[in-house]
């Protein structure tokens, strides 16, 4: 009798799995960012430092993190993965100092880069290039449904429970994640693989523009995850009303994500990205010259879609960009620790760049220059970026 699915669906379930837990650790702070402000008086550089250390762990790790997957597995650094995620809600539990909350997040982006560049790597080992968009994208949806419930699951408990209700009941869908990875998560049998240089996919322009794409991505939401939050609680906005703002982002890049994946599997992956920078320098600056909440949502919908159609060509684009540089396997994972690198930048850099932005020129200025950043940066992909597929 066959006690688990197929390696392919087994690498689906796991690292879908691992995604939406990862994501729901990561936003279950998102809400709780006043109540830290306030019990230790933190600017909002402070708070742009909390998030930015995050990814600067990131950054430091991805490439040895990144390395080892392709010489040990995929299946070893996910395991390891887990143990930094406990570690890293059991001191965002019961903390009680800013230095702690930093160090928590440190230990959370050690644990992510294990995760995520160890996960896309297995999905690209058992996906073949035509279902790989489709198969990525399927992944996101459950880190996006992780975003998505992550908010206002964290600010509801906090309200009713406590600071600490959210990360307890977090650590409890860590376990569960846990038996999944243990008894399902099974690495591709070794081949004689040639390991891929960071300086050759450097020299890969495709592979460098998407990237940055990526970086740009994140770094959006780490700008508005650190900087918006303040806002709202300033407009007397509650914990779980701030949560619900995120969660409508989220469900709009959860439910249209699967599509845009298989879209990016057919259709221009450059157009996709394009189209999604021109739109975020429209969507980003109203929100800070609106006050009600119904446009402020439908805003925050509009960036969600958005952010599909940035995201969703990138991960297959990649993995496509190493098949034909006759890599296969033995370069996925380096190649989606690039892809890590380039997010945790992004994630390192927006929160600093957004913290500093609003403490010195305000919201509506940062937000501005922002949005005329992304906008011109669709005329340097329009003119760079490969059209193939």
């Amino acid at each position: 009798m066959k006690l688990r699915p197929s390696p392919s669906i087994s690498a689906l379930i796991v690292v879908s799995a691992a995604f939406f837990t990862d994501t729901i650790l990561y936003y279950v702070l998102v809400p709780l960012l006043p109540h830290y402000q306030r019990t230790f008086n933190l600017t909002q550089t402070d708070l742009g430092i909390l998030f930015g250390c995050y990814a600067a762990s990131m950054v430091i790790g991805t490439l040895p993190i990144s390395k080892l997957g392709d010489i040990t597995g995929r299946r070893s650094m996910m395991l390891w993965g887990l143990i930094g995620l406990w570690g890293s809600t059991f001191l965002f539990a019961f903390g009680n100092s800013f230095f702690l909350l930093i160090f928590a997040r440190i230990l959370q982006g050690l644990s992510a880069t294990a995760t995520w560049t160890s996960g896309m790597a297995l999905v690209a080992d058992h996906w073949p290039a035509k279902h790989r968009g489709k198969a990525m994208s399927t992944c996101f949806a459950f880190a996006n449904l992780g975003v998505l419930l992550g908010p206002p699951f964290s600010g509801y408990l906090s309200e009713h429970w406590g600071v600490r209700a959210p990360f307890l009941v977090a650590g409890c869908l860590a376990l569960a994640d846990a038996i999944l990875r243990v008894w399902l998560l099974q690495d591709k049998p070794k081949e004689v693989v040639e390991l891929i240089s960071m300086k050759r996919l450097l020299k890969n322009r495709n592979i460098c523009l998407y990237a940055s794409v990526l970086g740009m991505m994140s770094m959006l939401w780490a700008i508005l995850e650190s900087a918006l939050p303040i806002n709202f609680d300033s407009r007397g906005w509650s914990e779980s009303l701030i949560g619900l703002c995120f969660a409508f982002a989220a469900l709009a890049h959860t439910l249209t994500s699967p599509l845009a994946g298989a879209m990016a599997d057919k259709f221009s992956r450059k157009k996709m990205v394009i189209v999604g920078l021109l739109l975020t320098m429209v969507l980003i600056p109203p929100l800070a010259f609106t006050y009600n909440r119904m446009p402020t949502f439908a805003l925050m919908i509009g960036l969600g879609l958005v952010t599909t159609l940035m995201a969703s060509p990138v991960n297959p684009a990649v993995a496509s960009a190493v098949d034909d540089m006759g890599i296969g396997g033995g370069g996925y994972s380096s190649a989606f620790g690039m892809l890590n690198l380039a997010y945790s930048l992004g994630m390192m850099v927006g929160p600093m760049l957004g913290g500093i932005g609003v403490d010195w020129i305000g919201l509506k200025s940062t937000l501005l220059i922002f949005g005329l950043g992304y906008g011109s940066y669709a005329l340097v992909i329009k003119q760079f970026l490969s059209n193939k597929n």
